[in-house]
């Protein structure tokens, strides 16, 4: 019925199918406990890299691994001394004015989507990389200005995340110099013998 009600009839023809990214591989690192080399951040789920994968993420995995990995930090957590959160200072707005912008950041929002499906979809090349790095660098300038003149909207710092997590995850491409998994370069079509993990380190570490 849902198929007939847009146009398909399936008795006659096929049913389109198109890949859609819903879920992300990699993340920060974590050990078994769910900890990171932040003291006292965990890490659970999508936004974790804890090894059991491989190159790809299934959702019934995950979904597991979300169960177990929760249960863990939890019992890390109730195994340390109970400690108040260190007081945070107050956030500075004395230097900032309102923005009429909002379509900015939403064209900003609709650009990263297409040129990270362009550029960083399911076939890759170093050029497509290097073209949606440079885009990347060009959004985190205007975020940069936004956030230095402008009240901060939701919006706003979810823009924030959405091109960081883009610029990780094309640098993390440019580094791996083979197909596996998800990740399909036409530069590196083949599978190396000994391939290690990606794993990326602020310059400042």
């Amino acid at each position: 019925t849902r198929c007939l009600s847009l146009g398909i009839n399936i008795s006659k023809e096929p049913i389109p199918v198109v890949p859609a990214a819903h879920y992300t591989c990699g993340g920060i690192v974590a050990d078994l406990r769910a900890r990171t080399d932040v003291e006292n951040l965990y890490a659970v789920g999508e936004t974790a890299c804890t090894g059991l994968h491989g190159a790809n993420r299934l959702a019934s995995n995950s979904l597991l691994e979300c169960l177990v990995f929760a249960d863990a930090a939890v019992r890390d957590i109730l195994d340390k001394p109970h400690q108040p959160p260190p007081p945070l200072p107050a956030w500075d707005e004395s230097r900032v004015t309102d923005a009429d912008e909002q379509i900015v950041i939403s064209h900003n929002w609709a650009e990263l989507r297409h040129f990270m499906w362009d550029y960083v979809g399911i076939v890759r090349t170093n050029k497509r990389l290097q073209r949606a790095q440079h885009r990347i660098q060009l959004l985190q300038d205007e975020i940069h200005e936004y956030y230095t003149n402008f009240h901060i909207s939701s919006d706003l710092l979810e823009l924030r995340n959405l091109v960081m997590n883009a610029e990780l995850i094309v640098q993390s491409a440019l580094l791996r110099h083979e197909s596996r998994g998800l990740h399909f370069s036409k530069d590196y079509p083949g599978v190396l013998s000994n391939p290690s993990p990606t794993i990326l380190t602020p310059g400042n570490y």
